[in-house]
C-alpha cells in the first residue's frame, strides 16, 4: 500500500521532500531526471531506438534527428522551441516533457502561484506560513497540472500571460490597488514550478513577445507598474512555423536571441516511418458488436484486415503530395492526412462489408478515391492548382500514388494478357453495389488476372474480401500507367488512344507549365532565404 502524502507542512518537514530537494529550479528537475533514465537505459542494455522512444513516448521517426537536439537542450537546461510546418508532432513533444517531472511536488494549498511550502514567493503563501506554521495545509501537484499551454493568437494580451489588477477582489477584501493580493495572476504566475508552452509564437504581438524578455532574462513578472515582483521558476518552451520565425516574419529579433536552443522537426523520411505514425494514430481497432464479431468470452473481435499495400498508398499520398508543385509548400502537408484518409478508407469498407453482410472488412484502392473529403481539407493549393480544382488535384496524386506503389510489386510483371483481355471487349466493373464474392466471380473472367498476384500472397485459398482488394490493386496499378481505362463508375475497360486533339492539349498544359515555374524562378530570385 503507498504511502500517503503528507498534508501539512510540519508533516512535509519530516519526509523525503526536503527543503534542499525543493529548491530546486524545474529545469534542475527535467535535467536530473532525464539522467537518472539515460542512465537506467544504458544499465538495461537497452541502448539505441528503443531507450530512445521511451523519452519520450509516441514519437516515431526522430530517434536520430529531433529527440537527441532535445536532450541536449534539457541537459543545456535551455529553454528552446521547436520549429516545423502543421502536422510534426511539435506539441506531442511539448507536452512529453511531463515525462521529465516529478511524480508529485507539494505546494501551500490554495496558493495559485504554487508556493514552495519552504520559501513562497507570493503574499498569500507568506500569510498561510505565519498564520498556521507547521499545521499550513500542503496540496500536491502531478507532472500533467504542472504543463500549462497557451496557442499565441494576435488578441492575447499581457493581462492573459502575466495577470492584471483585479478591482473587484481590492473592493471585496478592502485592501489597496497595489497590494499583492489584488493580483489576478495571468497563465504564467500560475505555472510557477511547471512547464509554460507557447504554441505558433510569432501570432503573438509585439508588445506581448517584449513582456517575456524579462521573464526569460531575470525569471520574474511585474504586474501594471506596481513593484510586485514574483521570481518564477518556470521552463518556457515554444512552437513555431519557420517561415514566421525570421526577422522578415513576425518574430521580434531581442526575443530569438534569449531562447536557448533552436530544434527543427520534419515529416517522416520515409513510408515505413509514416505507416508506423498513421497505424498508431488512426482509429483501426474497429469491431462489430453482434455475435459474428465475438470470442469466446464474448468480447468484440476485431475483423479489419488492412493490407499493406493500402498502407503504402494512403501515406505514399503525403509524400507524393508534399513533392507536388501544386501544393503550397510553406504550408506543408500535416502527417494527420493520411491518419484521416486511413480512417475515412476503413470506414467505406466497413460500410461496403455491413451492407452485404459480410464478416471480414478489407479495404479496396477504391475506398481511397472515396476519402478525398479527409484530404482536400488537409492540402493548401497554389494558383494553378486552385484554377484546375482540389478534386483534380488530389485525384492526380492518388492515381500516381498508386503507380508508386505498384511499380514495387509489379514492375515485372507482364500484364499484357490481361491488357489484351479488355482489348478484345472486356470490361469488368468493381463497386460497393455488389458483395466481395460477386466481384470475386466477375473478376475470375479476366483471363491471367489472379496468376500475377503472387507478390501479394493471393492464392486460391484467400478470402474473396481479400482476392478481390488484390486483384482491383492490380487494375488499378494498370490504370494509373494508362495501360487500361476506367470511367467514374469504376468500371475497367481497354485503354483509350490518345487523339490529335488530346496530344494538343498535354502539350499546351507543358508549356503552360513550363511559363509558370519560369515565372515563379525570377521571382524566387529577389526573395532572401530564410534565416
Amino acid at each position: 500500500m503507498a504511502t500517503p502524502l503528507p498534508a501539512t507542512l510540519g508533516a512535509l518537514r519530516a519526509s523525503e521532500f526536503t527543503p534542499s530537494r525543493l529548491a530546486r529550479s524545474v529545469k534542475d528537475e527535467l535535467r536530473e531526471n532525464l539522467i537518472a533514465k539515460l542512465r537506467s537505459a544504458a544499465n538495461n542494455g537497452t541502448r539505441g531506438a528503443d531507450d530512445k522512444v521511451s523519452l519520450f513516448p509516441g514519437i516515431v521517426g526522430y530517434e536520430d534527428t529531433v529527440v537527441p537536439q532535445i536532450v541536449n537542450a534539457v541537459l543545456s537546461k535551455h529553454n528552446f522551441i521547436l520549429l516545423g510546418l502543421r502536422g510534426q508532432a511539435k506539441s506531442r513533444i511539448l507536452r512529453a516533457l511531463t515525462t521529465l517531472l516529478d511524480p508529485n511536488l507539494p505546494y501551500i494549498a490554495g496558493s495559485e502561484v504554487r508556493d514552495n511550502p519552504y520559501a513562497p514567493i507570493s503574499q498569500f503563501g507568506r500569510n498561510q506560513l505565519a498564520k498556521f506554521g507547521d499545521e499550513t495545509p500542503i496540496a500536491w501537484l502531478t507532472p500533467d497540472q504542472r504543463y500549462v499551454e497557451k496557442l499565441a493568437t494576435p488578441d492575447v494580451t499581457v493581462a492573459d500571460l502575466v495577470g492584471d489588477i483585479d478591482p473587484i477582489k481590492a473592493a471585496r477584501s478592502n485592501q489597496d490597488l497595489g497590494s499583492e493580493l489584488t493580483m489576478h495572476y495571468g497563465l504564467l504566475p500560475r505555472a510557477n514550478r511547471g512547464i509554460f508552452a507557447i504554441n505558433e509564437l510569432p501570432d503573438l504581438a509585439g508588445k506581448i513577445q517584449v513582456a517575456l524578455f524579462n521573464i526569460m532574462q531575470e525569471g520574474d513578472v511585474q504586474i501594471k507598474g506596481y513593484p510586485v515582483r514574483l521570481p518564477l521558476d518556470v521552463a518556457i518552451v515554444f512552437s513555431a512555423n519557420p517561415e514566421d520565425y525570421t526577422a522578415r516574419g513576425k518574430i521580434v529579433t531581442p526575443l530569438k536571441d534569449r531562447i536557448g536552443s533552436e530544434i527543427r522537426t520534419h515529416y517522416p523520411e520515409n513510408i515505413e516511418e509514416g505507416i508506423a505514425i498513421t497505424a498508431q494514430e488512426a482509429w483501426s481497432a474497429r469491431s462489430w458488436d453482434d455475435a459474428r464479431g465475438k470470442d469466446k468470452e464474448g468480447h468484440p473481435t476485431n475483423n479489419i484486415e488492412i493490407p499493406h499495400y493500402i498502407r503504402q498508398i494512403v501515406e505514399q499520398i503525403a509524400f507524393t503530395a508534399r513533392e507536388e508543385k501544386k501544393v503550397d509548400k510553406r504550408s506543408g502537408v500535416s502527417q494527420r492526412l493520411p491518419i484521416s484518409t486511413m480512417e475515412l478508407v476503413l470506414s467505406n469498407a466497413e460500410r461496403r462489408a455491413l451492407l452485404h453482410g459480410e464478416s471480414v472488412v478489407v479495404p479496396r484502392v477504391g475506398d481511397i478515391y472515396t476519402a478525398l473529403p479527409g484530404i482536400t481539407g488537409k492540402v493548401e493549393l497554389e494558383y494553378e492548382g486552385e484554377v484546375r480544382g482540389a478534386d483534380t488535384v488530389i485525384r492526380e496524386i492518388i492515381r500516381q500514388s498508386v503507380a508508386i506503389i505498384f511499380d514495387k510489386y509489379f514492375a515485372n510483371t507482364n500484364t499484357q494478357q490481361i491488357e489484351q483481355w479488355f482489348n478484345l471487349g472486356g470490361t469488368v466493373q468493381l463497386n460497393d453495389t455488389q458483395p466481395s464474392a460477386g466481384s470475386l466471380e466477375e473478376l475470375k473472367q479476366i483471363q491471367g488476372l489472379f496468376e500475377k498476384l503472387s507478390p501479394l500472397q493471393i492464392s486460391a485459398k484467400s478470402k474473396p474480401e481479400a482476392a478481390v482488394s488484390a486483384a482491383e490493386f492490380l487494375l488499378e496499378g494498370m490504370y494509373a500507367h494508362k495501360r487500361i481505362s476506367r470511367t467514374e463508375e469504376r468500371s475497367f475497360t481497354a485503354a483509350e488512344k490518345k487523339s490529335r486533339n488530346d496530344q494538343a492539349a498535354n502539350y499546351a498544359e507543358r508549356m503552360r507549365e513550363r511559363e509558370i515555374e519560369r515565372e515563379e524562378s525570377i521571382r524566387n530570385r529577389t526573395r532572401r532565404g530564410f534565416n
